[in-house]
């Protein structure tokens, strides 16, 4: 069985591979040419469900499995933002440097320099048997002093429950244990199982 990441960020793909060790995990860009996918949905997952069925769609292979994620930070002081809106919260045609700056000037423009704010992922599996998804969370507060060069998007400038550190500045085996992707993908596994248990 192939899973199929519905997926063109570096990062997110390098902790799924690290993540499903032993099994064939490719990035859809590596089999087909990438292709714009828009996502209109109004949460994670719908968001996630809509990129790994189309493709899915696309695929033609009724024994691959489609693995896609949606995922971003939420701070409830700034009501919720900028929650599905994450990776494009400076635009379009953004990068994860400007949103990482904009979040911290709406932080300073409320007068305070943390916040509490927490990690969603919705992990999406598109399957001939149809589509499934799991969520994880990971909580703990935004911080306007983004520090630390690990990871990517707003992690250096999140720092989890009980560390003083940001993701920015903690290890990936570190992370890896606790956090929101992480939790979501505990339980996409135990879907996994499933799946080919049901083929066998």
């Amino acid at each position: 069985m192939r899973i199929i990441l519905a997926s063109s960020n570096r990062g997110k793909i390098a902790e799924f591979q690290a993540y499903l060790k032993g099994y064939e995990v490719l990035s859809y860009g590596e089999i087909m040419k990438p292709f714009e996918i828009e996502e209109y949905g109004k949460s994670f997952k719908e968001n996630a469900i809509i990129k790994s069925r189309a493709v899915f769609g696309r695929l033609g292979d009724k024994n691959a499995v489609v693995l896609s994620d949606d995922s971003g930070i939420s701070v409830p002081l700034l009501g919720g933002i900028p929650g599905i809106y994450s990776a494009r919260f400076a635009g379009i045609e953004t990068n994860a440097k400007k949103n990482l700056e904009l979040l911290v000037q709406k932080l300073k423009e409320a007068g305070v320099e943390r916040a509490d704010a927490f990690y969603t992922a919705a992990i999406a599996l598109s399957t001939d048997k149809g589509d499934f998804s799991v969520h994880g969370w990971m909580y703990g507060e935004a911080v306007t002093n983004p520090k630390g060069n690990n990871g990517f998007g707003y992690d250096p400038m999140f720092i989890p429950k009980g560390f003083d550190k940001t993701l920015g500045e903690l290890e990936e085996s570190v992370k890896a244990k606790f956090s929101h992707r992480a939790r979501a993908l505990e339980l996409a596994l135990i879907l996994l199982k499933t799946l080919i248990k049901d083929r066998k």
